[in-house]
């Protein structure tokens, strides 16, 4: 199975990912997490100073990871479509050209979960945006565009609460 976590910054997305990781469930898949400050000391622009090409590299990220039979990601195409709609320096027809053209691979996922920041305070990792704002201005973009992207979307699930809580969600949800 494809699974994909989708929500904004600092929500704990990776922490999760790398939790199911140790789950016996788990163990045939291969986990992707986020590589921004690899990304970021690449010189491609994160958070709100995103570029085209940034979300270009990106979205190849996410569909190279689609072309696994059984991975688990912190980030999905949804994200990236929304990163590119959110960026500041990127042109609205281009957003839209490159929105357009991102969600035709939503599909191919066989589950999305969308992870909630209820509860969830902003970390500083050094590469992220802290900017509360910024954050609720992107988890309400990714909640409009899963909304939207629904009759698309194999199975979509959301979860919430710690870790431990997430990990039996997913599991719910998977049936396991």
């Amino acid at each position: 199975m494809r699974i994909g976590l989708t929500g904004t910054m600092s929500v704990g997305k990776s922490t999760l990912v790398h939790a199911l990781k140790e789950l016996p469930e788990f163990k045939d898949y291969y986990f992707a997490t986020e590589r921004s400050k690899y990304l970021r000391d690449l010189g491609i622009p994160l958070n709100t100073d995103s570029t085209l090409k940034g979300q270009t590299i990106f979205l190849a990220e996410r569909c190279s990871e689609l072309l696994r039979e059984n991975v688990i990601t912190d980030r999905t195409v949804i994200d990236v479509m929304v990163f590119a709609h959110c960026a500041e320096s990127i042109e609205s027809d281009e957003k839209e050209e490159f929105i357009n053209y991102a969600s035709v691979f939503i599909p191919e996922y066989d589950y999305i979960f969308y992870v909630a920041p209820t509860g969830v305070k902003i970390e500083d990792n050094g590469v992220r945006t802290t900017d509360a704002d910024y954050r609720n201005w992107i988890d309400l973009t990714i909640r409009h565009t899963c909304k939207e992207a629904l009759p698309y979307i194999t199975n979509f699930g959301i979860i919430s609460g710690t870790t431990e809580q997430r990990i039996e969600q997913v599991k719910f949800y998977l049936g396991f």
